[in-house]
Formats: C-alpha cells, structure tokens, sequence
C-alpha cells in the first residue's frame, strides 16, 4: 500500500507561532512584526522579527527568545528540529497590518505583487495609506491601489 504523503501548511504554523509569540514581546515592550519558517542550506529556521522605540538590541532579542523558546517547547507546533532566531526587522521592514500602513504614511516603501500588472511585480512609490481592503502607493504623480490578495510582500525602502 503506497503511503500517503503529508502536506503542512507553513503558513498555519507561522501563524500559530505568531499567535503564541505576539503577546510573549509584548510582554517583553517589543511588537511582534514577521513570523518566517523556512528551510534554507537543509535547516529549518523559525525567524521572528521584533521592533520598538528605543531602537531593537541584543539584550531584548535573548529575552523574547528565552521567552518564545520556553512557549514553543511546551506547546510544541513543529514536527522537524529548527534554529530559532529573533532579530530587529531592519530598515526595510515588512509591513503587515493595516496599522501599519497608517504609522508608515509618506514613508517610500516597495510593494510586490503575485502576478504582473502592466508587466511589473514590483512598485515603489510613496505610501498613501490603506484604504477598502488595499495598499494605496503614490508613483511620481498617479496614485496606485493594489488589493490585498494580489499582494505578495509590502516592505519600507531605506533611503541610502
């Protein structure tokens, strides 16, 4: 009898692992900004981006670590061995939330799409905001909407 082959939703485990690590930094003053699983050289990596004013530094990224550590050994959502990392999000940070294409308003930020539109994947432009269900871009001097779904990643642009 052939065996039947498992397939696992990562994205339900990065978003059970978010759910379990969210109040976790937030205990520790820090917001919980992306959840990664991914599996890069043959290892697995359960990344977890975390932010706050002041600046992210070492000492916060041990504390929610032993933390989320601790959370995810007793709760145990991942059959295979990862490396647990937790580090500041950088500054070209993902943005994820509707709030936080309102506390970024007028911040340059990139925007990659599942499917081209117009021949492109990737736009970069001013951030307008969010507005019924999509991410509003200002490029040179037409404002663009893109719709949530088409929506692969939305991240700040550092100026450099």
């Amino acid at each position: 009898m052939a065996r039947k082959k498992l397939i696992v939703d990562y994205n339900k485990i990065e978003q059970h692992v978010w759910q379990l690590a969210e109040p976790l930094a937030a205990q520790c003053g820090a917001e919980l900004i992306d959840v990664e699983y991914v599996k890069e050289a043959g290892s697995w990596y359960m990344r977890l981006y975390i932010d706050r004013e002041p600046p992210v530094d070492h000492a916060l990224c041990e504390q929610v670590s032993n933390l989320v550590s601790e959370a995810l050994d007793k709760d145990d959502p991942v059959d295979e061995a990862y490396f647990l990392e937790i580090s500041s999000p950088g500054l070209e940070r993902p943005l994820r939330r509707a709030s936080d294409f309102s506390r970024f308003r007028g911040h340059a930020v990139v925007v990659r799409l599942y499917s081209p539109r117009n021949g492109k994947k990737e736009y970069e432009g001013l951030l307008c905001g969010w507005r019924d269900g999509a991410i509003i871009i200002k490029v040179e001097e037409e404002e663009l909407a893109f719709p949530e779904e088409e929506v692969a990643r939305a991240r700040l642009k550092a100026d450099i």
